[in-house]
């Protein structure tokens, strides 16, 4: 035994095993899930492009699209693999669980929790990408956009995992958004600022900003809070040997366990689903940019809420006829430069869009050649709307806000979804991911950060406060960090039991909390800029 392996042993007891050799039950269970998990959607795919009539000529765009998706579910299982130390490090290190059996639980409630996530994080996220690649999903820039920035994120995230770094997969993704919408404005003459939706852009980054901070003083708390409130020993003392904790101890670490798994499925497995989605409708928009299973009972009052949307706006302001209204939102969208032609625009395509509706009865009668375009109109205005109620930039009455409300929550749910298969696949992708790779991070979380073995109470009091965070953070539909927000809750427990930080490893996570996001903008930004040349 090494020196090295001496001094672990002496600080945090007999270390847990983490070397389980997988067997082969093991691994025909996890090869014929992956195999199960592609074939399905491989399955739903033919049969929506099929029942769509949206058959192309050439091979290109379905290889495209093969390639793209495999590339999205690459990102998931990463992400997988890279943050299952958030959730089982602390029922590793207190012997609650045997390491295979908590990644296996840990990778199940992973599963469960993307099937049951809202999707309001994974349009959050589109909503960052550039407005005329969103609605150009399809073309060379499209694909060269999802490549580039899918990547750029696995790259930044295999590194930190190799270097055993607790970096945040958000954290990566928005920093390879970023990139990708800097680059694009570069590219076309404009100031690098315009090509990002900043406003949402800094909301994200203050959920990102503020999350480590909440997980380290909430944890330290919440442990200061137990000895006050819990006079129970046992709940401090560290693990004695490889003894299992007591039953209560136990089972409230596994809850927490499962906690945090469950929540970083319902908030991290989204991203996966809103690029896909992007995927999707880029490439077959006939199959998937509206959804065809709205009811065609929901027509006739989308149809009236439409036509009294316009009326309310005309009344807001004089109308200008354009005949270019698209434009007009784009710009704005782009610019956040408000001009009475905006309302003007907006009018007119809330009233196309409902004409539009009318005139096919329902989306899924919508022709293939009109697809592309109406859900574009949907998008323009959804956004548009957005915008103009979070900038406050026109005083709308009582009336004519209820209408832009009540509409824009008709064209998102026409626009704004997520079809099974896509949840299933994704959560398939993020469940095996927690399976594979994970002991380095592990290690990180349970030994490097403080200089204490991690007592009951100290991994409880993280895991309860990653938990809360990521939960309400999916409520909001804002991205966070479960990586920061446990390795920070560990380390405020640590702070708060007056056990001492290990900084060398603090230094290391603070690095890499600084370093994602120039670092995946700047390999994002020159990855567009080489697929725009190759595609």
């Amino acid at each position: 035994m090494t020196n090295i392996d001496l001094s672990i042993e002496q600080v945090y007891g007999p270390r847990p095993h983490l070397n389980h050799k997988v067997g082969l039950i093991e691994r025909i269970i996890f090869v014929g899930l992956l195999v199960a998990g592609l074939l399905f959607a491989g399955f739903n795919l033919v049969s929506d492009i099929t029942v769509s009539g949206d058959i192309a000529i050439t091979w290109l765009p379905y290889i495209l699209l093969g390639i793209a998706l495999l590339i999205a579910l690459g990102f998931e299982f990463v992400n997988g693999f890279h943050d299952t130390a958030n959730a089982v490090a602390t029922v590793i290190y207190t012997h609650s669980l045997p390491a295979h059996i908590a990644v296996l639980w840990s990778g199940f409630f992973n599963f469960l929790g993307v099937l049951f996530s809202s999707g309001t994080v994974a349009f959050g996220i589109i909503s960052l990408l550039p407005v005329e690649l969103v609605l150009q999903v399809g073309s060379n820039a499209g694909f060269a956009m999802v490549f580039a920035l899918l990547i750029a994120a696995i790259m930044w995230n295999l590194g930190t995992w190799l270097l055993g770094l607790p970096a945040s997969s958000s954290h990566t993704l928005i920093g390879s958004i970023i990139g990708v919408g800097v680059a694009n404005a570069l590219m076309h003459g404009r100031d690098g600022t315009g090509g990002v939706d900043w406003a949402q852009a800094t909301k994200v980054g203050y959920s990102l900003l503020f999350s480590p901070i909440i997980g380290f003083c909430c944890a330290g708390l919440l442990l200061l809070a137990l000895r006050f409130f819990v006079k129970t020993p046992d709940l401090y003392q560290e693990p004695k040997g490889n003894k299992p904790p007591s039953f209560w101890i136990r089972a409230l670490l596994i809850l927490t366990c499962t906690g945090v798994s469950f929540a970083h499925g319902s908030n991290d497995g989204q991203k996966g689903m809103g690029l896909i989605m992007l995927i999707l409708v880029g490439t077959v928009p006939t199959a998937y940019a509206l959804n065809r299973a709205m009811s065609v009972d929901r027509m006739a009052p989308f149809i009236a809420i439409s036509h009294v949307t316009e009326e309310s706006l005309v009344k807001t302001i004089t109308i200008n006829s354009t005949s270019q209204p698209s434009l007009i939102l784009a710009d704005y969208l782009r610019t956040k430069d408000f001009q009475p032609q905006v309302i003007s625009g907006l009018a007119e395509m809330i009233g196309d869009i409902g004409e539009q509706v009318k005139k096919y009865g329902s989306l899924a009668n919508v022709p293939m050649a009109a697809v592309a375009n109406v859900r574009n109109d949907m998008y323009l205005t959804s956004e548009v709307i957005s915008l103009l109620e979070k900038n406050k930039v026109v005083n709308f009455d009582i009336e004519t806000n209820t209408n832009l409300k009540v509409f824009k929550k008709d064209i998102d749910d026409s626009t704004k979804y997520i079809p099974l298969w896509v949840k299933v696949i994704v959560a398939i992708a993020l469940g095996l991911g927690t399976m594979v790779g994970w002991k380095r991070i592990v290690v990180t979380v349970g030994e490097k950060i403080g200089k204490t073995h991690l007592t009951y109470a100290q991994g409880a009091s993280a895991e309860l406060v990653a938990m809360a965070t990521i939960g309400a953070a999916d409520m909001f539909g804002l991205p966070v960090s479960t990586t920061q927000v446990l390795s920070s809750g560990v380390a405020g427990a640590m702070t708060a039991n007056k056990s001492g930080l290990q900084w060398r490893t603090i230094r290391g996570l603070a690095m890499a909390w600084v370093l994602t996001l120039p670092v995946a903008m700047l390999l994002s930004g020159s990855l567009y800029w080489l697929f725009t040349k190759i595609f």
